[in-house]
């Protein structure tokens, strides 16, 4: 189990994770959080109906990472094309953002319930939804770690030039995070499948 997901009676997964596993996954989501930004929280008595509608911005984000998390929905060739994915983003984008922090929440939470063991690590036990949530944001964090290293179709095989950097590379930390999550991700959607 060390190192990725097995499936768990009941459509749940777990993992046997380090201290310094733990701690990254968990930094990681926190910065994830951070990128997304906080919530809009319902005010006491608030109308539920109207914060269904509330809207959204209609402009995609100028961070890259933002605008990978969050696309556009139907492309930028045109100007009718560009008023229609304004449009489906002013009223999709903050429920978007809302489950994307829950997901990155989830990872959070769960790590913090861990009890770390004599040995220094622990096993992660998560539900069908929470592993549901866990897939979430894995894909988010690989996302944007991607965005921020600029990684290509090229860079991801295993003769891509992402396997080949220097130690020297002050990329390699955040190249090696990328590759683990993205190990974590496919044997966690491996345990997922019928």
């Amino acid at each position: 189990m060390a190192g990725h997901f097995e499936a768990t009676p009941g459509g749940g997964a777990a993992v046997a994770l380090d201290e310094v596993e733990i701690a990254i996954l968990r930094s990681l989501a926190v910065q994830l959080l951070e990128l997304i930004g906080p919530g809009d929280e319902p005010d006491e008595g608030a109308d539920p109906l109207a914060a269904l509608f509330a809207e959204g911005p209609s402009e995609p984000p100028t961070d890259p990472a933002l605008a990978r998390l969050f696309p556009e929905a139907y492309g930028d060739e045109d100007g009718e094309l560009r008023a229609a994915s304004a449009e489906f983003r002013r009223f999709t984008e903050n429920d978007l953002r809302a489950r994307k922090r829950d997901d990155a929440l989830t990872v959070v939470r769960t790590l913090d319930a861990l009890t770390i063991s004599g040995d220094g690590g622990a096993v992660l036990e998560l539900t069908g939804d929470e592993c549901r949530k866990w897939l979430g944001a894995l894909n988010d964090l690989r996302l944007t770690i991607g965005t921020r290293l600029e990684v290509s179709e090229e860079d991801e095989g295993q003769e891509g030039s992402l396997y080949r950097l220097p130690d020297s590379d002050p990329r390699k930390p955040m190249v090696m995070a990328y590759l683990w999550l993205g190990a974590l991700q496919e044997t966690l959607v491996e345990t997922l499948m019928p």
